[in-house]
């Protein structure tokens, strides 16, 4: 297994996100039916699914851009159904968001657009905001000299880690990342990996992301749910959902690509026991 779990005896408040019976349509598509799923606090989830399986639906509707048709959400232990636009903004500065395009101002420059959800949610100055835009772009792993260019000036990597600053700049509890790897080379895809396992042990936020990238599910995450027929069709591990027969869920353990990664990460994991033998591990690192 990646890593240590909670318990199953969790309590409500140990949820970061919690969603029952949600059902979603567009016209006379179904998306979610019924669909349940719950996300532990501090954990790093990733939600996969074929083209049409409602992914990107699920996401819009927990960060306040979608609403489903029935069910519950509960984001941080508020309930977004009849939320009001104070509740709303409050949350909202609880979480950040990385979109998979970026979702950068043009005409902002990186040092902008990673100060702008400071400007509209505090009240600080701009010398401090512009000392903490710094920082998060150094976590970002960006040299300082990236501060001064703008979107357009910057390769795919440097787009995703400027956007993921940005995504860092209130300190979120809940940090939101779509297809964080799409797009990039191997060698920049690996350099975000570990970068999000830097990130979390560091802050230990609850991360939730969805990606197709096999690496970052064997390499990074907790837990993996996968969607299907309008539901969740399971949740686990990536070593658990590797035992499942479901053909779905073999699609993403059969092909070649999936082989290699989970080998890799079998590999990684034999490398790291044979350096911290005889240390304590930190149960919440992932592998």
């Amino acid at each position: 297994m990646n890593a240590a779990q909670p318990t199953s005896e969790s309590k409500g408040d140990d949820y970061a996100i919690e969603m029952h019976q949600v059902f979603t349509r567009f016209g006379d598509k179904v998306v979610h039916e019924g669909l349940d799923l719950q996300i532990r606090r501090g954990e790093i989830f990733a939600i996969v699914g074929g083209s049409g399986s409602g992914k990107s639906t699920l996401l819009r509707e927990m960060i306040l851009l979608h609403t489903p048709d029935s069910g519950t959400v509960k984001v941080l232990g508020c309930d977004l159904d009849g939320i009001s636009d104070e509740q709303a903004a409050s949350l909202r500065q609880r979480c950040g968001v990385m979109f998979q395009k970026g979702g950068l101002f043009g005409t902002l420059t990186v040092s902008e657009n990673i100060g702008l959800p400071l400007r509209e949610h505090s009240d600080l100055d701009d010398r401090s905001i512009n000392d903490i835009a710094a920082l998060k772009l150094s976590l970002s792993g960006l040299e300082p000299e990236s501060a001064g260019l703008y979107p357009a000036e910057l390769s795919g990597g440097m787009l995703k880690r400027a956007a993921l600053a940005r995504a860092l700049a209130l300190d979120p509890e809940l940090l939101f990342l779509d297809e964080p790897t799409a797009g990039l080379d191997p060698a920049s895809a690996s350099g975000l990996d570990a970068l999000l396992r830097h990130l979390h042990e560091l802050y230990q936020p609850t991360i939730v992301m969805i990606t197709h990238d096999l690496d970052l599910l064997w390499q990074v995450t907790h837990r993996v749910a996968v969607l299907g027929e309008g539901k969740v069709l399971a949740v686990g591990t990536m070593e658990e959902l590797s035992q499942l027969e479901h053909p779905v869920i073999r699609d993403y353990f059969d092909g070649a690509r999936g082989r290699a990664a989970q080998q890799q990460s079998e590999k990684n994991e034999g490398n790291e026991g044979n350096e911290h033998q005889g240390t304590q591990e930190n149960p919440w690192k992932p592998k």
